[in-house]
């Protein structure tokens, strides 16, 4: 895979899955609505990957080593992996009940980073366990504390 499709994909997938999974756990246990996280993927899916994509473009202008065809490329594939990878998460919830959502999301993560990870650790000839732990224990943290940042902002402000 050619490095500018390599960041945009391995950038977009851990952010696409991380700020999602985020996004959906803090508002279902704020909120409890479907519509409030349908809405807050959507949104993810769009200004989020704007910004990221933003973010890998100035990223990679200021290593000054790179095309321009590089960094566009780099640019767009950031967009368009966070973009995808953010609304598979939309499937569930308009299939399930949320709690059932939530919990059949954190699994498809957990699972794309695992996928991600075992791949990664595989090009670079490394043992898995150490690589994949690290992901999805990240993963793990920022599902626990934004459901306990939602339920606290609803305590708050209900």
């Amino acid at each position: 895979m050619q490095h500018s499709v390599k960041v945009g994909f391995s950038f977009g997938l851990a952010s696409g899955v991380i700020t999602t999974l985020g996004l959906m756990v803090g508002l279902s246990s704020g909120l409890h609505s479907k519509s409030v996280v349908i809405g807050g993927i959507f949104t993810i899916a769009i200004a989020d990957a704007f910004s990221d994509a933003l973010g890998i473009h100035l990223s990679e202008e200021s290593e000054n080593k790179h095309t321009p065809k590089e960094i566009w490329t780099s640019t767009l594939s950031t967009f368009l992996f966070k973009f995808i990878t953010a609304l598979t998460f939309v499937t569930p919830v308009l299939i399930f009940s949320l709690n059932l959502a939530i919990f059949a999301s954190i699994i498809w993560g957990l699972l794309l980073l695992t996928l991600f990870s075992l791949r990664l650790a595989k090009e670079q000839k490394v043992k898995p366990f150490k690589i994949v732990f690290e992901h999805v224990s990240i993963a793990i943290l920022v599902i626990i504390l934004t459901h306990y940042t939602g339920k606290l902002i609803s305590t708050i402000f209900s």
